[in-house]
């Protein structure tokens, strides 16, 4: 029942200096609205990060990269082959541990044109049909080209949502969704025919807006039409290359944009991109080094490549997060304690005033622990209080920094981040209030009483 008492005291002579109980707590309040909020940012980029991965490809997707000879091997430099088609084909013979290979061919500085319309691609490049479940990608409109587009180079492709959106027109002006297979584009100058459409890719958070666009009200012709979130390029960067790619069959890479006659007498083509995908995670390093087996062969023992996992971007993803965590948890930590020191500074304050009060207690028989407790008490409630209007101001700054923010990286809160900071203010409170505490405490009360 003592210790109640103390707390309703507390609580009354907070209340008997509202203004100034305001004041104090403005420090805390900031602290925890900029410790909430940088954890909400962070969690959100987090996630974008990690979806992204999974677009791309996902844990087990591999990806074999160029790189100069070592330098054991300097004197053959000149005849590092790079990646060819015939490293495709040695690893799909003797490379059992790889489940899927996928070669690509980017056509250089492809320009896509339509009528007066054009636009950059993120990706316009020859593949295999392999690309598919390398990539996840899904054709949600037409078909995807097959043995004999690829066997006779048949000028063919197909299109994500973004060049859609770039050379047709969106969905949203157009009043309804918009396919265009068999429709005529340039990729440089040559015409070829739309034979798919992917479906459109799009971050969690990005798919909750279009979700909830459905379910609002429709807004009037004469007030204007109402965008929809998600089309062209929103919602992350992987989101967005996948939607503004363009694939046609290896073959016709090679023979419409890599050379000028016949293929007579042309050397086996090089590749931009060798893509691998592991049957088994857990035999990760077999996989890599049977592969490593077979391309030392293919390129006569020049070991001019090296692999990239997916593992590697995990561990960039974790560590570019541990560092933005720690260092918004320095700054929130600054602010939090920058309101410490002006809760002490009040406490601190509210003493000088209350001397005679605190001498009038001791007096009538209370202890030196009591008016201990009861400094750190106000103390305490102060920081929880000023903790509690922090969540709530995090709640709006949240808001506003997911209108500022990509897509794909919308601020997430989490209880954990709200929890830790309640606890490490009420932690604030405690350290600011045990010095006031501890000078309330010794003070005699003869001299308390004669105190002017």
């Amino acid at each position: 029942m003592h210790l109640f008492n103390t707390i309703v005291i507390g609580l009354k002579e907070i209340w008997a200096h509202k203004f100034r109980s305001v004041l104090t707590m403005f420090g805390i309040v900031l602290g925890v609205a900029s410790l909430v909020g940088m954890s909400a940012l962070i969690k959100g980029m987090e996630n974008g990060m990690r979806e992204s991965m999974v677009a791309m490809g996902g844990a087990d997707k591999v990806l074999l990269e160029m790189q100069s000879v070592p330098a054991y091997q300097d004197h053959l430099a000149d005849q590092a082959p790079g990646r060819l088609i015939r490293d495709v084909y040695a690893l799909a013979n003797a490379a059992p541990l790889m489940r899927v290979i996928s070669p690509e061919m980017a056509v250089p500085d492809a320009v896509l044109t339509r009528a007066e319309k054009s636009c950059d691609p993120s990706e316009c490049v020859g593949v295999w049909p392999a690309v598919l479940e390398m990539n996840l990608h899904r054709v949600a409109h037409g078909r995807f080209f097959n043995a004999i587009d690829e066997e006779r180079a048949h000028a063919v492709c197909v299109i994500g949502t973004g060049i859609r959106d770039e050379l047709f027109g969106t969905p949203d002006e157009a009043g309804r969704e918009i396919i265009p297979l068999g429709e005529k584009i340039q990729i440089n100058g040559q015409p070829f025919t739309i034979v798919g459409m992917f479906e459109h890719y799009m971050s969690e958070q990005e798919a909750k807006e279009r979700a909830l666009a459905r379910k609002a009200p429709k807004v009037s012709d004469a007030q204007g039409p109402k965008r929809q979130k998600g089309w062209g390029k929103r919602g992350g960067w992987a989101f967005s290359r996948k939607n503004m790619t363009v694939y046609m069959p290896l073959n016709t890479a090679w023979v419409r944009f890599r050379v000028a006659g016949d293929l007579d007498g042309i050397p086996d083509p090089r590749l931009s991109d060798i893509d691998l995908k592991v049957a088994d995670m857990s035999r990760m390093e077999a996989a890599l080094q049977q592969a490593r087996n077979v391309l030392l062969v293919t390129h006569n023992g020049i070991e001019d490549f090296n692999f990239r996992t997916q593992e590697n971007q995990i561990e960039s993803i974790n560590k570019q997060i541990q560092n933005a965590r720690m260092s918004g948890g320095i700054i929130a930590g600054i602010s939090l304690l920058v309101g410490g020191i002006g809760i002490m500074n009040i406490m601190l304050a509210s003493i000088s005033e209350r001397v005679r009060e605190i001498g009038t207690c001791k007096a009538i028989g209370a202890t030196g622990l009591e008016i201990f407790v009861q400094i750190i008490v106000e103390s305490v409630v102060l920081s929880i209080l000023g903790a509690l209007f922090g969540l709530v101001a995090s709640t709006g700054l949240v808001n506003v920094l997911g209108l500022i923010s990509p897509t794909g990286n919308t601020p997430v809160v989490t209880w954990q981040a709200q929890a830790i900071a309640v606890a490490f203010s009420a932690g604030v409170g405690i350290v600011a209030g045990l010095f006031p505490a501890f000078k309330a405490a010794r003070l005699s009360p003869m001299q308390a009483l004669r105190y002017e």
